[in-house]
């Protein structure tokens, strides 16, 4: 059975910085103000980005 140092592992997650790994999937409910039912906005957004996401009225 091979092993692989913590260091070789740490250096592999490194190379695949900016990858799908770095993705969320986030859903959020917005109520229409006339008749008061909801629809829901899907994204695909970077996790950085899910605070300003959620923040947003829109």
């Amino acid at each position: 059975m091979a092993k692989v140092s913590k260091n070789a592992r740490v250096a592999q997650r490194a190379a695949n910085v900016g990858t799908g790994r770095d993705f969320v999937k986030v859903i959020k409910s917005i109520k229409d103000p006339v008749s008061g039912k909801y629809t829901y906005k899907e994204l695909m957004i970077h996790k950085d980005k899910v605070k300003e996401f959620f923040a947003d009225k829109k």
